[in-house]
């Protein structure tokens, strides 16, 4: 059996990586976390999702690498693993305000 191709790999890692932003609950996560590190029932309230929720899409997060979770006392505190995920989610803000800004010209057109 051959192993994978590192262009397979790479893409494969690429798509857990955006299936991870795949959920609007992940992105607040996120950027929740940008503001500094939090623990789940913190998380949960800011996002405004039960704690169990927060748990699940936390897992998810930690698992694709997104996010990292160390103890503090009896607590886990979640922080990002990467501070350019923030970039990237807000470049994709961009480009999902241009596709807004663009639609909303065609309906003043008409």
């Amino acid at each position: 059996m051959e192993a994978p191709s590192l262009s397979l790999e790479v893409n494969q890692m690429h798509a857990e990586i955006c299936s991870g932003l795949a959920d609007p609950n992940r992105i607040l996560l996120l950027y929740a976390l940008s503001e500094g590190p939090h623990n789940v029932s913190e998380l949960a309230e800011l996002v405004g999702i039960t704690q169990p929720t927060a748990s699940r899409h936390l897992k998810l997060l930690r698992d694709r690498g997104m996010v990292r979770a160390s103890r503090q006392g009896a607590a886990i505190e979640y922080s990002l693993s990467d501070q350019r995920l923030i970039e990237a989610l807000d470049l994709l803000r961009t480009v999902l305000r241009d596709r807004i800004t663009y639609r909303a010209s065609l309906i003043e057109i008409k």
